[in-house]
């Protein structure tokens, strides 16, 4: 295959989009088995690893629907596809930071949209996609997982409420490694597509595929072993956001949210919806609080939490279509953003050190200093 030297860049800065998504989302499958202490935390971001990979190859439903379904591929260029990744990138690295649980793939789909509306024209967005397909599955998703997971607790605590505390506890921190396993399972069969996604509207705008190609094999094993690597990695600050900051989770509850986030992302991995996997597990883990009784839900970091949902879409689009714009007047466009990008990153990764959450502290309970610092 005859690629230019662009569209190799962009494929790598895919793959490290990818990689972010892989240590922002980590949280997403293993929070609350680390914060329950069914998994060790390096145990747990390891095991998540494996399976993400392994999902990577379950389905291409998604892939499919964001290489031909958001944007038309017909008036995009590859520096358009560059500069939305790097709207992106920088998301996902500002939210890590902060220890934000945002939607990787709304950052992923705000950066694209954003640079192609601003280079190609409204026309070039597929405005019915976007809503059928994005917005109204991120409002309703959270919802439904959170319903379940409430209901799916409430029974746990009350089938058990007569048995020996500790066998609950020890049944149900089993029950969570394969109910975690599947949510990373979901979790590579979900989000590895999205750059598959991307990468395979690359290889189309560059003419290296036909339009409505599905993506390759190695495309397939190149997003799966970048999301992996960036979940062994372990996004710990998000992941004591998920496990500590929302609510004090209890194995009961983690086996409910896990099993109530699986069942949410499997079925719309299926149907080709691009679901948010950190909006469907941070409803379920809203929803496994609220289903103990006299359980405390921090309502004020879910508040920080929404905000940063509602934000990330137009907050992504904003600098992707800065970027495409700029990406799209030539090579030294490219160069720009690039260096500016990867000075960005270079910063809040600097920044993050003064601070640190690792596995030896990542179940700490998050402090006042803490959050406001964060804020």
């Amino acid at each position: 295959m005859d690629l230019s030297f662009l569209v190799v860049v962009v494929i790598i800065t895919a793959l490290v989009f990818d990689f972010t998504n892989g240590f922002h989302d980590t949280a997403n499958a293993m929070a609350t088995s680390i914060a329950s202490g069914a998994l060790r935390p390096k145990v747990a971001v390891g095991l998540s690893a494996i399976l993400n990979l392994v999902g990577a190859f379950v389905s291409t439903e998604v892939a499919k629907t964001i290489s031909s379904g958001l944007v038309d591929d017909a008036l995009i260029t590859v520096p358009i596809i560059f500069g939305g990744l790097v709207g992106a990138i920088l998301w996902n690295l500002l939210t890590w930071y902060v220890g934000l649980p945002s939607s990787s793939s709304h950052a992923l789909f705000g950066g694209l949209i954003g640079a192609t509306w601003i280079a190609a024209g409204s026309d070039a967005v597929n405005f019915s996609n976007v809503v059928a397909k994005i917005i109204v599955p991120a409002v309703a998703a959270p919802i439904v997982a959170g319903i379940v997971a409430l209901l799916g607790t409430y029974f746990a605590y009350t089938i058990t409420q007569r048995a020996r505390k500790k066998t609950v506890d020890d049944g149900f921190r089993a029950g969570q490694i394969a109910s975690a396993s599947l949510v990373s399972l979901a979790h590579g069969t979900g989000d590895a597509q999205k750059t598959m996604g991307i990468i395979t509207l690359v290889l189309i705008t560059s003419g290296s595929l036909s339009q409505g190609s599905g993506p390759p094999l190695w495309v397939i094993f190149a997003a799966g072993t970048a999301i992996a690597l960036g979940t062994y990695l372990g996004g710990w600050r998000i992941i004591r956001t998920m496990g500590k900051g929302l609510t004090e989770i209890e194995s009961p509850q983690g086996f409910a949210a896990e099993s109530s986030s699986t069942a949410v992302l499997l079925a719309s991995s299926h149907l080709g919806f691009p679901l948010s996997t950190t909006q469907v597990c941070s409803g379920s883990i809203l929803g496994a609080g609220l289903g103990k009784r006299l359980a405390e839900v921090h309502w004020t970091v879910a508040g920080r939490m929404a905000l940063a949902w509602l934000f990330t879409l137009p907050a992504a689009a904003i600098v992707g279509a800065l970027a495409g714009r700029v990406a799209n007047s030539g090579n030294l466009g490219v160069a720009i953003i690039a260096v500016a990008a990867a000075a960005a990153g270079l910063g809040l990764y600097v920044a993050s050190r003064r601070n640190a959450v690792t596995s030896k502290n990542v179940n700490d309970t998050p402090t006042a200093a803490t959050t406001v610092a964060a804020s």
